[in-house]
C-alpha cells in the first residue's frame, strides 16, 4: 500500500509526534510510559492525548487493575493514516536533493 504524503497539523507538534511514533509501533502503551518518555507532566501528555483523541488518532482504554486504574493508550486506523502520511510528507521534504551552488 503506498502511503500519500500529507502533512497533518494535529501530529506535527513535537509531543504528539513523539506520542503517534511510540504507539505506532505497538499495539498500546500505558500513559506512565508515554508521560516517562516525554519527560513531561501528566498535565502535558493529557492535553496532547486529548487532541489527537478529538480528531480520531488515538483510542483511550482504562481498566482497573487491583485497586489502580491504567490507562492505555493505542493508535486508530485513521490515526496510523494520518501519521504514516505525515512522515512521508516529512521524508518527501527532507529527501529533496540539495540545491547546487552557482
Amino acid at each position: 500500500m503506498t502511503v500519500r504524503p500529507l502533512f497533518d497539523e494535529v501530529v506535527h507538534a513535537p509531543n504528539r509526534l513523539q506520542i503517534c511514533a511510540m504507539l505506532a509501533a505497538v499495539d498500546s502503551v500505558d500513559f506512565g510510559t508515554v508521560r516517562e518518555s516525554l519527560g513531561v507532566a501528566d498535565s502535558v501528555v493529557s492535553k496532547h492525548v486529548r487532541v489527537l483523541q478529538e480528531a480520531g488518532y488515538v483510542a483511550v482504554r482504562k481498566a482497573t487493575v487491583g485497586s489502580r486504574v491504567r490507562t492505555s493508550l493505542s493508535l486508530t486506523k485513521k490515526g496510523r493514516r494520518a501519521y504514516d502520511g505525515h512522515v512521508a510528507a516529512l521524508r518527501a521534504l527532507v529527501d529533496v536533493p540539495a540545491a547546487t551552488a552557482t
